[in-house]
Parts: C-alpha cells; structure tokens; sequence
C-alpha cells in the first residue's frame, strides 16, 4: 500500500476542472507525490496516477470515498484548492495524530457554530475542505459514523457534524495552521515575512464563475494574485456601514448588526 498520497473528489464538469487545477498546481509543487481523484466524469490523462468511481455519487461523496483511499496517509484536498507552496513535513503529522485540519472562518457566526452538540466558542468548526487522516481503526470509525450521520440527517452541511465527533470521541487530532488552509486570503496582507509560508489556498472565489443560484456569475478567477484582490474588495463591503473607528470595539458594532 502507498504511503502518502492526495485525493479529490469531483462530480460534474465545473468542479471537476477546479479539481484538475488543484490537482496541477500540486504537481508543480509536489512532483513525486500521488493524486487520486474519484469522480465519474472525464478527467485528462496523466494527470492523476488512479482515476476512481464514485461509490455514492451525490451530495458529500468525499465521506464515502475517503475510505476508499489507497494511502495509509491521505490528504484529501477540496476541488476549490490551490496548492502554492511545498507541503514538506505536512504527513508527519500522522505520526502522533489520526487527523488534521485547520479552524474555518467566520467562527462568529451561527453557521459555524452549528452542531447538534453544544461546545464553547474556543472549540470551533473546522474546515473539512483540507483534510489530512491516517488508515486507523480509530479514523475509519469517526469517517463511517461522520457518513452514516450526514445521510440520516438528510443533507446539508458535513462540518457540524464533524465538530460534534471530534467533541464527543477521543481520537487524536491537530488543528493546523491557516496556511494549509488559507480561506480568509486577505491574511496574505496582515502576515510579517516570517509569520508562515503559505502552502494551500482554499477559496470559493475559484467557482465565482459557476452558476451557484444565489449570486451572479463573475469572472473564472484562477491565479492568487486575482482571488486577493477579489478578497479585499469584499473584505471592504463586510466594514461598510461599521462607525465604530476602535480597531477592537468595531467587531462587537458589526456582529451586533447581523
């Protein structure tokens, strides 16, 4: 069996291309290290070593065929991903921990506080869409009931579950640092040179292109540079209307308006 290796999991032809750039961006990163992608749509050739069917095509797939990996250390990256720096010791993690993922954002509001179990506001989501796990009978457990909930509760979203898991059991976990994970990009501005090195980019800005249903359309956005400065403006029109001038003062103002 392989030791380490990525996975993607796509399903039709907008996201399998996010997927494919994904997966592109970590080659020039990351040569010599596998990509499997499961999917059941048509992907280029040679760009991932397996191509796997979907065992539950439909919503969150990536729960059935995470357990399907062939690695005994996977890292499962979301179709929305942009890998911009080496992953270097990331896997060594697994030595001492059963998974790993990074803090989601917006840890203020009610959507990602959600959960059937009640936790305090220090003990967050966290983001599913990065997902590093080892081959362990502690890990497949928490993957089969984090599936098994998801489908009984009819749908929607998979991180409050995970949140409720990660609670109640005690497997080992990290939370990783935001730049293995780096949603909220304006961050690449307030970080000092030695902060961090920004290795994966994770934004919903790659799929502004995509008809979503609930905003309109934009540009395809694929180079970082693009998706920082599409952050900054919509950083600018989340303060819109705050008064408060207190750097501190002015997070209460504008979450009391939500």
């Amino acid at each position: 069996m392989t030791r380490c290796g990525v996975i993607h999991v796509a399903s039709g032809a907008d996201y399998v291309d996010l997927a494919c750039a994904s997966a592109r961006s970590l080659r020039a990163q990351e040569p010599g290290l596998p990509i499997d992608i499961f999917t059941d749509d048509p992907v280029p050739d040679g760009l991932f070593d397996h191509v796997r069917p979907l065992t539950r095509p439909g919503p969150r797939a990536k729960l059935t065929s995470m357990r399907e990996t062939r690695f005994e250390r996977t890292l499962f990256l979301d179709a929305d991903t942009l890998v911009v720096g080496p992953l270097g010791d990331l896997f060594d993690i697994l030595e001492r921990f059963d998974c790993a993922a990074a803090h989601d954002m917006r840890r203020a509001s009610p959507l990602i506080r959600e959960g059937s179990v009640r936790t305090p506001y220090a003990f967050p989501q966290l983001n599913s869409g990065v997902f590093l796990y080892r081959r362990s009978a502690a890990m497949w457990a928490l993957l089969a009931e984090w599936e098994r909930r998801f489908h009984a509760g009819g749908g929607g979203r998979d991180q409050p579950i995970l949140k409720d898991l990660l609670w109640e059991s005690d497997i080992r976990f990290h939370v990783l640092p935001p730049e293995f994970n780096l949603r909220r990009l304006t961050m690449l501005d307030a970080w000092e040179p030695l902060d961090a090195r920004p290795t994966v980019i994770h934004s919903h800005r790659l799929m502004d292109h995509m008809d979503a249903g609930y905003r309109p359309k934009g540009p395809r956005l694929r180079e970082p540079a693009e998706l920082v400065a599409a952050e900054r403006d919509a950083l600018a029109g989340e303060w819109d209307g705050v008064e408060e001038s207190d750097p501190v003062a002015r997070f209460s103002a504008a979450q009391g308006r939500e």
